[in-house]
């Protein structure tokens, strides 16, 4: 529900406001503890000197023998703050009982400076450093001590100075937050908003780019790329329905005509036979676009639900212009193999046989066809990776305004009015060639001719991709 609630914008402040307030913590910590320590260190240091100048003063004394538990004190507030100083000998019995009740210092500092030779030690107020040392023939022990005001008084100060200042970060860093969350996602909502006006009816609308965001920048880019996609598609969509409603169209126009015409009067046998077979002729046309829409729509999936082998184009290449030939003479195929590689391997593909021929023979054949039966070159070369078949013919071309459909089922240019054809040809060998991971180049010029290349992965590199 939280999660829910709670926009990127805000966990983004959140965090920002987080991340800020476990740094200022962070640092506002290590200055308390790293003064603290240093005044410690220092005081302690100070004491330590004045524990030196004591023993030097009582060790320049002509005579220095205290009894057991009397402590010579000290009282010297010039050098430091409250100063007190302590000098006895050490007990026989190392029984400190006795000074510790009248000093009220804990017995374990006098022991931890017999055994150490010094030895520190502080409570509330007071810091104590003590030190032993001989004289005569007795053990001493020499004590300084004085309150810290730095760390009494000033450290307190110290403390509400860095409240007031972590409570001033955190409402500025509060601030920072805000408006740099606010300023990262205006970008993105802005493209949001642009988005949700995008719909089916107005596919032409594109994101604006950000300037100086490159991340966002890319992010359009794509979004933008997608569109032109969805868009190109569309429109393909579009044609191929008013294409393939068109096709489907005029034979069953035809066949309906002729059936009505047949039942307006009676007529006699001849002339039913004519009309039946007009009818018969128009349904095998509608039969032959109906299968031909079939078999773009199936090669149009997955290639691996096709049986594939070992194919070598040099062989299927002259299969098919034996065969085009066949089918017709006047079809003028020139074969360049100046191209052809020395190792045949090279010239193998992985691929249906059967669809490859249907592809290759629609493309040699439509260059015949629309050059009106001129010589059509094909070329046929590899390299280590792949198969190239090109297909130049010098005929009519296609209308450069008409290249973006050309790939459309049943679209026919506008200058092939005087040729027969259903316009499914090239959309089904393109389709067949990308079922065999390959790719469909067509460049052409009105009344100059068009030229399609055809690329093919070789056997090789495929078994080394799936590899």
């Amino acid at each position: 529900m939280f999660n829910k609630v709670m926009t990127n914008q805000t966990k983004t402040m959140v965090l920002l406001m987080m991340v800020f307030t476990a740094i200022i913590l962070l640092f506002s910590g290590l200055v308390y503890f790293s003064i603290v320590n240093f005044s410690h260190q220092r005081f302690y240091e100070l004491l330590k000197i004045r524990t030196a100048t004591i023993i030097q003063i009582e060790k320049g004394k002509e005579h220095l023998d205290l009894p057991e538990n009397h402590i010579l004190n000290r009282l010297n507030d010039e050098e430091l703050p409250m100063e007190r100083d302590y000098v006895f000998a050490v007990p026989s019995d190392s029984n400190f009982r006795k000074i510790s009740q009248e000093v009220h210092i804990p017995s374990s500092f006098f022991k931890n400076i017999v055994k150490q030779g010094e030895a520190n030690y502080n409570d509330k107020e007071f810091y104590y450093i003590g030190q032993t040392f001989r004289y005569g023939s007795k053990d001493y022990i020499a004590i300084a001590s004085a309150k810290n005001h730095y760390v009494v008084y000033y450290l307190g100060f110290l403390k509400r100075t860095l409240i007031t200042c972590i409570v001033l970060s955190l409402f500025f860093s509060m601030i920072f937050s805000f408006y740099l969350s606010k300023t990262l996602f205006r970008p993105i909502l802005k493209i949001t908003g642009k988005v949700k006006e995008i719909s089916s009816e107005n596919l032409h609308l594109r994101l604006e780019p950000q300037p100086d965001n490159k991340e966002l920048n890319e992010l359009v880019d794509t979004f933008n790329d997608m569109l032109n996609r969805i868009e190109t598609s569309f429109e393909t969509q579009n044609h191929l329905i008013g294409n393939v409603s068109h096709e489907l169209r005029t034979p069953l126009t035809s066949i309906m005509g002729e059936a009505d015409v047949a039942l307006s009067i009676t007529r006699t046998t001849g002339e039913y036979r004519e009309t039946l077979g007009i009818i018969l002729d128009e349904a095998e046309k509608l039969d032959r676009k109906i299968k031909a829409l079939l078999m773009i729509a199936q090669t149009g999936f997955d290639g691996k639900i096709q049986k594939m082998d070992k194919v070598r184009m040099d062989q299927l290449l002259w299969d098919v212009i034996e065969t085009l030939r066949k089918i017709d003479a006047r079809n003028n195929i020139f074969l360049d193999t100046s191209m052809l590689p020395d190792n045949p391997k090279k010239l193998k593909v992985q691929g249906n046989e059967q669809l490859l021929h249907l592809a290759v023979a629609n493309i040699i054949s439509n260059g015949c066809k629309y050059s009106d039966f001129q010589q059509v070159k094909v070329s046929l070369g590899a390299t280590d990776n792949d198969v190239y078949l090109i297909v130049k013919d010098n005929g009519i071309g296609i209308p450069q305004q008409e290249m973006n459909k050309i790939y459309d089922p049943f679209f026919r240019a506008s200058n092939t009015d005087n040729y027969e054809g259903y316009g499914i040809g090239l959309p089904l060998a393109r389709n067949i060639v990308r079922m065999h991971h390959g790719e469909l180049l067509v460049t052409s010029h009105e009344n100059y001719g068009t030229t399609v290349q055809i690329r093919f992965p070789n056997f090789y590199s495929m078994q080394n991709e799936e590899v």
